[in-house]
């Protein structure tokens, strides 16, 4: 995993400037099966068009942010990646709602383009976008810890304890099963006689 180093100058409360020094996550690809993921931070007006650049690079068909929006949308749609905007609190898991939509969305992407990735994305992509995916790994059938696994190995430090609960507790009834494929790489088939 790579990451950048960014420099953040605040100002603290005697008014003088100071200079905070913090580690930004390199967008992480998770691959399972017939599913690709993009977890990323969140773009800014200023850095959109690297984020679209990198979102094509990685064969992004849309984007799902799940953080309050600070950004302009129309530069990623012109781009032919849709976008939608499923919002939930900060450090928590996703409501029923956005659950649905996500499952939804990983079904008819992945079966339409099966080559593209859905990328993902809150303010850090570290809480609220792993867990979405995470979701989706254990629905179509990986273990709750590989799946926590799997995305701690790409992003160091994702999810917290509330989302970890959720996610050890969570019950898959194998919504996305048909994208778990072959892991392998050969297909299975299965024959009663």
């Amino acid at each position: 995993m790579s990451t950048a180093v960014q420099k953040r100058v605040q100002t603290n409360p005697t008014g003088v400037p100071q200079t905070t020094t913090y580690f930004k996550p390199a967008p992480s690809e998770i691959r399972w099966g017939k599913m690709r993921f993009l977890i990323t931070d969140r773009p800014s007006n200023s850095s959109i068009q690297s984020y679209i650049e990198e979102l094509v690079k990685h064969g992004a068909i849309a984007v799902v942010r799940v953080c309050e929006s600070t950004y302009d949308t129309k530069a990623i749609k012109e781009a032919g990646i849709d976008v939608f905007d499923w919002q939930f609190p900060d450090g928590s898991p996703p409501p029923p709602e956005v659950i649905r939509s996500w499952f939804q969305l990983c079904l008819t992407s992945f079966k339409e383009h099966p080559d593209k990735s859905i990328a993902v994305h809150c303010v850090a992509g570290l809480g609220r976008a792993p867990v979405l995916v995470a979701i989706a790994l254990i629905e179509a059938g990986m273990k709750y810890e590989d799946a926590v696994e799997m995305i701690r190995t790409q992003r160091r430090g994702a999810l917290n304890q509330k989302q970890l609960k959720f996610l050890e507790t969570y019950k898959a009834n194998g919504e996305l099963r048909r994208l778990r494929g072959s892991l392998d790489g050969k297909q299975k088939s299965c024959c009663i006689q």
